[in-house]
C-alpha cells in the first residue's frame, strides 16, 4: 500500500526496473541492513537484545561450577567411623619375660608394612613379646633401612603397650638362644595353626625366627585379631617425624591453590616386565620389554599362558598414561585440576607421561615440590621415597592408583578408615574395551565410564571372606549407628 496513493510514473518505473531485477542490489541492501542493525545493538526477533547471550553464559558458567564441585564431591561415608573396642592382653602375658618372637621382614616399605601387621598378630596368639622386626635388605633397590628409618618406633610401643609387648632388642637371658627357625608357615594360616605348630616350641627354645610373612596369616580372623590388625595399620605404624614433616609440607604445597588428585602411577620397567604387560609407547619400547621378559622369565608373576591382549582386557595390566587421561577426564577432571603423581621413574621417560602432562599441566611430584635439598637425606633410599609419597596421597582430596598392589590397597584402607576419602578404583576389565571402540562419541564414552565407576568411588564397602581388613575396615573396625544398635 506504500505506492497506492501516487502512481508511480512510467520513466521512473522504466529506471527502476533494471536496479530492481539486478541481485547485487538486493544482496547489497541486505547487507545495508544487517550493518545497520548491528550498529544499533538490534537483534531480530527479540525483545530484549541481551537475554539470549546473557543466558547461555550463565548456564555454561553453571556447567563449569557444577562439573569441578562434582568431580570434587566425596562419598557418602554412611555415618562410618572408627571403632576399636577388644580386650587387652592380661598384665601375665605382657610382664612375661619367657617368650619372644623374632621376625625379618621382605620386599617394598608396603609390604614391610603388611608383614609387620601380621607379626604383631602372631605374638598377640602366642603370647610372646615381639622383637623390633629386621628388615631384610631389598636386592632390587639395595634399600639398608631399618625399621626406626621409616616408622616412628616410640610411638609403635607406646600403642601396642596393651596388647603386645614389644622390645627392640632379645635380652640377655635369651642373646646366646639359638633360635628355632621356621620356614613352613603356610598361606592364610589360622590362629588355631599357629598355636599348635609353634606354642611348644616356643616354650622350650624362647625364641621363635619367622621370615617370609607376607599373606601367611589368614585374612579372616577373629573379631579382636581383626581389630588389632586395624589398630597396627592406622595407628602404631607411623612414620618417623622426619619423613612425616616432610610429607606434610609437600601436602600443603599441593593444596596451597585448592583441591588435588593424588595419581599412584605403575608404569617403571619392572612392573611392565613382570606383568606381562606392554607400556604401548611405541615398537621399539614394547620389543625392549619383550625381550627382558624373554631374558628373565622368571620375573613374569603369574599366568604365563596368556597373552598380551589377554592380560589386558582381563584387567591385568597397569594403565598407561593415555588410559589415565582419559580415564579422569571422562570422570569430570577439570584441565585446571592439581595434580600428584606418586611412584617409581617411568619407562620411557618424559615420553611416557606425555598425554598427562599435555592435558594436565599443572602435573607435580615430591622433586618438583621439594625445596633444593630436601629430598637429599631420602634420595637414596627407596623406602623412605615410598613413605613420602603414601603420605602425599593419603591426604590427597581424590587418590586413584594406576593398578592394584601394595601401596595401592594400604592407601585405599588408611583413606576409608579416615572417614572414606574418595578414591577411585578403576574398572579396567569392564572399561577397556570402551577404550578400543573408536564408533563412540566423546559424550557417549564419558557417561559409560562415569556409569561404570558411580560405585567405585571410596563408599562403603562390606569386607567379604578373604579380604583383608587393612583394605575393607568394615565392619571388623569400623561401625555407625545402625551396626551399634544391630549388635546391642
Amino acid at each position: 500500500m506504500l505506492l497506492s496513493e501516487k502512481k508511480i510514473s512510467p520513466s521512473l518505473s522504466l529506471k527502476l526496473k533494471p536496479l530492481l531485477t539486478n541481485p547485487r542490489f538486493w544482496i547489497f541492501l541486505v547487507f545495508l541492513f544487517g550493518f545497520v542493525g548491528m550498529w544499533l545493538d538490534f537483534v531480530p526477533f527479540s525483545q530484549n537484545p541481551c537475554s539470549i547471550s546473557h543466558e547461555l553464559f550463565s548456564v555454561n558458567e553453571k556447567s563449569i561450577v557444577n562439573e569441578k564441585s562434582e568431580f570434587w564431591k566425596q562419598p557418602d561415608g554412611l555415618g562410618y567411623r572408627p571403632c576399636l573396642d577388644f580386650s587387652k592382653a592380661s598384665r601375665e602375658i605382657l610382664n612375661d619375660k619367657t617368650r619372644y618372637l623374632m621376625v625379618v621382614v621382605s620386599g617394598g616399605m608396603n609390604q614391610q608394612r603388611n608383614q609387620i601387621v601380621d607379626a604383631v598378630v602372631i605374638a598377640r596368639i602366642l603370647e610372646a613379646a615381639l622383637v623390633v622386626p629386621i628388615f631384610q635388605v631389598n636386592p632390587i633397590w639395595a634399600d639398608e633401612s631399618e625399621f626406626s628409618d621409616i616408622f616412628d618406633l616410640d610411638h609403635f610401643k607406646n600403642v601396642l603397650g596393651n596388647d603386645v609387648r614389644i622390645v627392640s632388642s632379645l635380652p640377655s637371658t635369651h642373646v646366646m638362644t639359638r633360635p628355632v627357625e621356621e620356614k613352613r608357615t603356610p598361606l592364610h594360616a589360622s590362629p588355631e595353626w599357629i598355636r599348635s605348630h609353634y606354642t611348644r616350641k616356643l616354650r622350650r627354645d624362647g625364641v621363635l625366627l619367622l621370615r617370609g610373612l607376607d599373606s601367611r596369616v589368614s585374612k579372616d580372623l577373629p573379631s579382636n585379631l581383626q581389630k588389632l590388625r586395624c589398630k597396627v595399620a592406622f595407628h602404631a605404624l607411623r612414620f618417623n617425624p622426619s619423613i612425616l614433616e616432610l610429607g606434610n609440607k609437600l601436602t600443603e604445597r599441593m593444596r596451597s591453590k585448592g583441591s588435588f588428585l593424588a595419581l599412584h602411577l605403575r608404569m617403571e620397567k619392572d612392573v611392565w616386565v613382570r606383568t606381562g604387560c606392554l607400556p604401548g609407547l611405541s615398537h621399539e619400547y614394547d620389543e625392549m620389554i619383550n625381550n627382558e621378559r624373554k631374558r628373565r622369565p622368571d620375573l613374569l608373576t603369574s599366568r604365563s599362558n596368556m597373552t598380551y591382549h589377554e592380560r589386558k582386557l582381563a584387567g591385568l595390566c597397569p594403565l598407561n598414561a593415555l588410559e589415565v587421561t582419559r580415564l579422569i577426564k571422562a570422570l569430570g577432571a577439570p584441565k585446571g585440576a592439581r595434580i600428584y603423581w606418586a611412584g617409581g621413574i617411568p619407562f620411557g621417560g618424559k615420553e611416557a607421561l606425555q598425554p598427562l602432562t599435555k592435558e594436565f599441566p599443572h602435573f607435580y611430584n615430591k622433586e618438583d615440590l621439594a625445596l633444593p635439598g630436601e629430598l637429599e637425606p631420602f634420595s637414596k633410599k627407596a623406602s623412605l621415597m615410598a613413605a613420602i609419597d603414601y603420605i602425599v596421597c593419603e591426604n590427597s582430596d581424590m587418590f586413584m592408583p594406576s593398578h592394584g598392589g601394595n601401596m595401592g590397597h594400604a592407601i585405599q584402607g588408611h583413606r576409608a578408615y579416615a572417614g572414606h576419602k574418595k578414591t577411585i578404583t578403576p574398572n579396567k576389565r569392564q572399561m577397556l574395551p570402551h577404550f578400543l571402540n573408536s564408533y563412540l562419541s566423546e559424550s557417549e564414552f564419558n557417561k559409560i565410564i562415569l556409569d561404570l565407576h558411580k560405585d567405585s568411588l571410596g563408599q562403603p564397602e562390606l569386607r567379604k571372606t578373604g579380604r583383608d581388613v587393612t583394605k575393607y575396615p568394615v565392619p571388623e573396625c569400623m561401625c555407625n549407628s545402625t551396626t551399634i544398635h544391630s549388635s546391642m
